[in-house]
Parts: C-alpha cells; sequence; structure tokens
C-alpha cells in the first residue's frame, strides 16, 4: 500500500494528460480514455456582444437553467472565477448529446454566447487501485 500513494502520484498527471487528448492519433491507449459519463460546457459572450444584451436574456435563462437542473439534466454549473462566462456540467453521454440540451437555453437561441464542450469520464487511474479484473 505505501507504493501506491507513489503510484498514483506519478500516473495522475499522466493520465490527465491522456484524458485531455482524444482520439486514435494521439497513440494513447483505449484503456486510458474513460467512457463519457458528463460533458463540461464553458460558455462565454460572443465577441461583440455586450453585457446589456446578455442580460437582457438572463431573466428567462435562468428559469431555463433551473428547469434543465431540476429535469436532471445539468449537475452542477458555475460563474467562471475571472467573470467571463458560465460553467456547465451536463448529464450527457456525448457532445451531442450536451449540445442539444444546451441549445434549448434562451441566450444560444438568440447565439450570443461561445460554447467549448469537453467529455468527461471516470479518472483512470484510479483502476489500478482496485486492482485486476475492476473493468465494468
Amino acid at each position: 500500500m505505501k507504493f501506491m500513494i507513489p503510484f498514483v502520484s506519478v500516473m495522475l498527471p499522466m493520465v490527465s494528460l491522456a484524458q485531455s487528448q482524444s482520439g486514435p492519433a494521439t497513440g494513447v491507449p483505449s484503456v486510458a480514455i474513460p467512457r463519457t459519463t458528463g460533458v463540461m460546457v464553458i460558455q462565454t459572450a460572443k465577441r461583440g456582444v455586450t453585457a446589456q444584451q446578455v442580460m437582457a436574456v438572463i431573466p428567462s435563462e435562468i428559469r431555463a437553467t433551473v428547469q434543465l437542473y431540476l429535469d436532471g439534466k445539468i449537475r452542477e454549473w458555475y460563474s467562471r472565477g475571472d467573470g467571463k462566462g458560465i460553467i456547465f456540467l451536463i448529464d450527457a453521454k456525448s457532445e451531442d448529446e450536451a449540445r442539444a440540451i444546451m441549445e434549448t437555453l434562451p441566450l444560444a437561441k438568440l447565439q450570443l454566447m461561445d460554447e467549448q464542450y469537453i467529455p468527461v469520464g471516470p479518472l483512470m487511474p484510479l483502476r489500478a487501485l482496485v486492482g485486476p479484473g475492476s473493468q465494468e
């Protein structure tokens, strides 16, 4: 057990890097790529969109966002620490599914926001802690 902490501390950065790259072209073994269990969506106002334009839509955006949360579509949401947007964790199995959810929101319908979609899943080195045969 005393060797597991150094092992995990060395493996976490490597697998985190592997998880941040996608597809077979990266040379990352498929066992290091998790199945998607959610999609992080980072929203920022499009260039040229004013704060006043965004704020005019915020009341309806908040109601729609709360409804998606109550429906189990949004797991978590945050304001960016730099004040430049919002981060959502969407309960979706693919980027396309998350995009379909986000496109229902008023700010998206008015095309005021840019979005970045990042599929996320379990941290794969944790499998080493539970041993062989732990694959689902």
